[in-house]
């Protein structure tokens, strides 16, 4: 038998990690942080114990990556959902959509990314975060920033800022009414996206001023 050519063996590397990735999502959603070990996230995923260690330097980085994958391909999906928009301002309002989703859907799995961001390890750098800050880069873009480099880090703490308020133990906010702080921020009409319920926002219609000055011009 021919040895493996270097391009099925890098596709065999990309398949073990996303099996890893998404056991991690998987598990960590069940059960939880603490109660997920690597061996329970190697098994699960079909995979030699020190594979893992092979791609990650510890289970905290290992959940960051996994959720960076999680939120990349949910916003992925979102940006793509039929009809696809090319809109600027639709597409926004998917994305922040998309984001407090992952806080609805997923709460536990979300509270302990974060969790996790604040301690001593800090935000890691990885091929998934890569992708997802592609995609809002490009979000940002689109929606008709004239400085993407300063827009999109502003995008990204206050979708972060949400999150945390949603998961907050004890005192959540609703997610419409930090949706509608958000829409309101950017100028989009709260029809855009997916509305909650099908329902008008918190405290009825948007002024039109809010706008962003340029806000949805295409490029």
């Amino acid at each position: 038998m021919s040895p493996r050519s270097a391009s099925v063996n890098e596709e065999l590397r990309r398949r073990s990690r996303e099996r890893l990735l998404q056991s991690t999502v998987e598990l960590v959603a069940e059960r939880g942080y603490e109660a997920t070990t690597l061996g329970d996230i190697a098994d699960r995923a079909g995979a030699a114990r020190g594979l893992v260690s092979y791609y990650f330097p510890g289970k905290r980085q290992l959940l960051q990556s996994a959720v960076h994958r999680l939120m990349h391909l949910t916003l992925q999906a979102a940006l793509e959902r039929e009809p696809r928009s090319e809109d600027g301002r639709e597409r926004l309002a998917r994305a922040i959509d998309a984001i407090l989703g992952l806080a609805r859907d997923h709460p536990l799995l979300m509270r302990t990314h974060m969790a996790g961001i604040l301690t001593a390890e800090g935000f890691v750098q990885c091929p998934e975060q890569q992708r997802l800050a592609e995609l809002l880069r490009d979000t940002v873009a689109r929606y008709g920033s004239a400085d993407v480099d300063a827009d999109y880090p502003l995008l990204r703490a206050l979708l972060m800022g949400a999150v945390v308020a949603i998961l907050l133990p004890g005192a959540p906010m609703p997610g419409a009414r930090l949706r509608a702080e958000l829409f309101q921020r950017y100028g989009l009409d709260w029809e855009l996206g997916v509305p909650p319920d099908g329902g008008p926002p918190p405290d009825g219609t948007f002024p039109s001023t809010m706008r962003p000055q340029g806000a949805g011009d295409q490029r």
